[in-house]
């Protein structure tokens, strides 16, 4: 069920952005729309993990610098039966991690340094192994995606601020063209956000099965949401949907309001409801 409703929203994002360029150009805005939604998807495809690991200045760690944490992701890894990721550490204070890649062949796990202070090994493979379920799951790729159809949406209605509206409609209904370049951004977030909190429950449950510890993971995700209110990062936000947790938890108004994660404390309570189903 979130596989199909996943994919129902991300085609839902692509013909809004199709229709986001019949509203600034007519026919031919839709035609380049679409061309454009192609192209990004091709960029995103091959290219994301690479932006988005130098975005966070991420290097990546070899089996001796951080033989530890090497070892759990290796461990985690083949009880998922997962090719082994690349490892990447980010030079932050705040507790999180991500995963990124097209593919499982092509994928990367990021962690921050401070997520290596905060967390004890077993809250440590329960977030591990979350990532590993977004791995498995393929969601790098789709919140990936749905990121840069979102941001070029929210683009291209700034981008209409500069041009006359209403090029390519015959009928001169300016008033339809600019509700639509108005309320169009709004929507891309809102389905955004329901990609990436529909996503969040099935890696919690995922990463449950990969460490057959779901109180640690709960454990780990209520130390995560504590750090990230007390230590801020500077986080993009058409990324912060990748995060474990997301990176603005410690901030007010509408950044908080339009979180692209799921509350904190439902994805525990279900965590809890799970553990009865494991061997202590």
């Amino acid at each position: 069920m979130n596989t199909l409703r996943t994919t129902f929203l991300m085609a839902l994002l692509s013909v809004l952005f199709v229709l986001v360029g019949q509203a600034i150009g007519g026919q031919s805005g839709m035609t380049i729309a679409f061309v454009l939604a192609l192209g990004m998807n091709f960029f995103s495809y091959w290219f994301s993990d690479k932006m988005i690991l130098s975005l966070y200045s991420a290097q990546e760690i070899k089996q001796t610098d951080v033989p530890d944490l090497w070892e759990t992701v290796a461990q985690l890894a083949t009880r998922a039966n997962l090719p082994m990721p690349r490892i990447y550490m980010i030079p932050l204070d705040q507790p999180n991690a991500f995963a990124t890649g097209r593919d499982r062949k092509h994928a990367a796990v990021a962690v921050t340094t401070g997520i290596l202070q905060m967390l004890n090994q077993q809250e440590l493979e329960g977030v591990i192994a979350h990532e590993l379920s977004h791995i498995k799951n393929y969601d790098m790729l789709t919140g990936t995606i749905a990121a840069t159809i979102a941001g070029a949406i929210t683009y291209l209605a700034q981008l209409a601020y500069w041009l006359p509206f209403g090029r390519g409609d015959r009928n001169g209904n300016v008033f339809v063209s600019l509700l639509m370049l108005i309320t169009a951004p709004i929507a891309a977030m809102l389905i955004q956000m329901a990609i990436s909190r529909s996503r969040e429950f099935e890696a919690d449950a995922g990463g449950a099965k990969i460490s057959g510890n779901p109180l640690a993971l709960a454990n780990a995700l209520r130390k995560l949401e504590l750090g990230a209110r007390a230590i801020p990062m500077d986080a993009s936000p058409a990324t912060a949907h990748m995060f474990q947790i997301s990176p603005f938890s410690g901030r007010n108004g509408l950044m908080s309001l339009f979180s692209t994660h799921p509350s904190t404390h439902e994805r525990i309570q279900r965590l809890k409801a799970m553990a009865g189903h494991y061997a202590p």
